[in-house]
């Protein structure tokens, strides 16, 4: 049996595992599955996303933290809140994320979703000539331009909307997008959005899961960036080209709660 076949069969075997329904309670994803309504949805999967570093379980209480001072009613909130309502965002922290930040993107989700329907168009179209993005890469550049573009954004607010530009791994942001891109049978992922394909998704790589790839071999690249994503990514759709960030499930769960290696 060659080295990939073993690869293959132990991730696949990793992802049957764990991306089923039972993964989502202790996971940031059970924030947005809170909701129906898709605005609801894509805002508060952002926010979990953006919160996704340290200890899953901090994630996931200070995202609902969060969504409670929003009145757990986050598209209403942002489109309709007036000054006495923004006063419950004061004193908002997690991590380096502080209510400054929370604050603005209230702002940039009321900008955005005066204009559109869906958060989608905020990473998939070019609001300026109105033409459609294709790739992630491009996407995710062109998302913290738009994102940062209201007159007086704050500047410490930019390091939490990560771009391939500055050669960041865009972990959060890749992994938002699987959320709403990754169409999942097991019901984990949404697949809500369909400007792209879920073979053009990348991997969302962080510490844990560079760590498991270096060590079964299918990642050589030392530095954990935006080129290890692309790398990591390039050799998952090898073993599987429509789905390859599937492989998420396997490479996060060996790292993070198996501790392989």
């Amino acid at each position: 049996m060659s080295k990939q076949i073993e690869i293959k069969k132990l991730l696949d075997q990793k992802v049957r595992q764990y991306n089923k329904i039972d993964f989502i309670e202790k996971d940031p994803i059970c924030i947005p599955h809170q909701f129906t309504k898709q605005q609801d949805i894509e805002i508060a999967a952002f926010f979990a996303a953006i919160f996704a570093w340290g200890n899953r379980t901090t994630i996931i209480n200070k995202s609902n933290e969060l969504l409670n001072r929003m009145d757990h009613a986050p598209y209403e909130f942002c489109l309709q809140h007036d000054a006495k309502d923004l006063k419950k965002i004061i004193g908002f922290v997690h991590r380096t994320f502080n209510d400054t930040d929370a604050l603005y993107c209230i702002e940039f989700f009321k900008h955005h979703f005066q204009h559109q329907q869906s958060l989608e168009t905020a990473f998939f179209t070019n609001q300026v000539t109105g033409k459609q993005i294709k790739s992630v890469e491009a996407a995710l550049t062109h998302f913290q331009t738009y994102f940062m573009s209201l007159e007086d954004s704050p500047k410490r607010t930019k390091k939490h909307i990560a771009s391939p530009v500055s050669g960041s791994t865009c972990k959060r942001l890749n992994m938002f997008l699987r959320w709403m891109v990754r169409k999942d049978e097991q019901k984990v992922d949404f697949g809500i959005w369909k400007s792209i394909k879920p073979s053009a998704l990348i991997i969302p790589i962080d510490v844990h899961v560079a760590r498991v790839s270096r060590s079964i071999g299918i990642l050589k690249r030392p530095q954990t960036d935006w080129q290890a994503a692309l790398e990591l990514t390039d050799y998952c759709r090898t073993l599987d080209a429509k789905d390859p960030v599937k492989y998420d499930f396997a490479l996060f769960s060996l790292g993070v709660i198996e501790k392989f290696i």
